[in-house]
């Protein structure tokens, strides 16, 4: 039993920062009363803004807790394990100074009656990761970069709009092939949900990556063995399609392909897949992958959803992009390649 100002309590609620969905971190219990003619109040309830990307690690960013208690009866507070208690005022107090916290919380009406105590602990973080560090490798048709200075518990993200959208990285590198990316923005988010400064990376200084993709079928850009993130990016129009062909490793599969980016006054565009080193379907749809139209409705929408497994496995894939219109359009598409034992299957979210 827990002792506290001279009175002996039955129980207290002991609550992680992420146990539960959505921050609530509150629960209402009982217990026998310290001494007759004592009314024990309900206990208040707790919740906070869960700012990473796991509601179970007890890590945040956000240092205020929100409280609310039955029949607004008022509320106080300890961080010091109950030696001093603050009064509550409001909706909530903040919680300053990063490191680990343990939170006591009580219900306490006009005449001193109290409730059974919550308990919260969690880590507040609220300092800013580091930004990544990009070693960029050219060669031929791409240039690898590969990402160093990462958090172990955190994730990075990147962006081709110039840090409007943030679409989520996978493993350490990111490829970039084509001739319609002047420059990309890479971050990273530390497990409380801070962001680092972005890194910008010039792809047109970085060497013989930055070309245009070939327009002929049966002689396609290669782009050879490629992990993780992938983006093939150009600009098409009638009579100037793009065909890129990789090689996908052995031990790896494809796990997603999705534009990430579209840019055009035509709404419509075509694209196609062929699990070949060339493109030699013409327009037999049998003999594809995946095809279809896409415009700017159609960005993050995984292109091989619910493809069986084998299909999406080591070897040879071409891709085909192309434009009937006049009006140009510029483009990137993300191919995302995992190993296959961390690999999970592909979303169903396509059409």
């Amino acid at each position: 039993m827990l002792a506290l100002s001279g009175v002996l309590l039955a129980s207290a609620q002991l609550l992680g920062c992420g146990g539960a969905s959505g921050g609530t971190a509150g629960m209402t219990g009982t217990m026998t009363p310290p001494s007759a003619g004592l009314v024990i109040l309900d206990p208040p309830k707790l919740s906070f803004t869960d700012s990473g990307f796991s509601i179970t690690d007890g890590i945040t960013n956000n240092g205020f807790w929100a409280v609310s208690s039955a029949d607004d009866i008022g509320w106080e507070y300890s961080l010091d394990f109950g030696k001093t208690w603050t009064r509550g005022e409001g909706d909530g107090f903040e919680v300053v100074g990063d490191g680990p916290k343990t939170i006591w919380v009580r219900a306490r009406d006009e005449f001193g009656n109290t409730s059974e105590i919550v308990v919260a602990q969690c880590t507040l973080d609220t300092m800013a990761p580091q930004r990544p560090v990009a070693n960029a490798v050219p060669d031929d048709a791409a240039t690898v970069f590969t990402l160093n200075n990462l958090e172990s518990a955190g994730s990075w993200a990147y962006s081709v709009d110039q840090g409007q959208s943030w679409i989520p990285g996978r493993g350490t590198t990111v490829t970039a092939a084509g001739n319609a990316l002047e420059s990309l923005l890479i971050r990273q988010q530390d497990a409380a949900g801070n962001t680092s400064m972005p890194l910008a990376l010039d792809l047109l200084a970085t060497g013989t990556g930055w070309r245009e993709l070939s327009n002929d079928p049966l002689a396609p850009t290669r782009l050879g063995q490629r992990e993780h993130i992938l983006l093939i990016h150009g600009e098409v129009v009638r009579g100037d399609a793009d065909y890129a062909a990789v090689d996908i490793p052995e031990g790896f599969r494809l796990r997603a392909a999705q534009f990430v980016l579209y840019e055009s006054d035509d709404l419509i565009a075509f694209f196609a897949m062929q699990r070949k080193a060339v493109f030699d379907a013409g327009i037999d749809t049998s003999r594809m992958l995946s095809y279809g139209h896409f415009g700017p409705d159609d960005l993050k929408r995984n292109l091989v959803a619910g493809l069986p497994a084998e299909q999406l496995a080591a070897g040879p894939l071409t891709v085909w992009i192309q434009q009937t219109g006049t009006m140009a359009t510029r483009y990137v598409l993300e191919f995302v390649l995992e190993r296959e034992l961390s690999a999970a299957p592909p979303s169903s979210t396509g059409r």
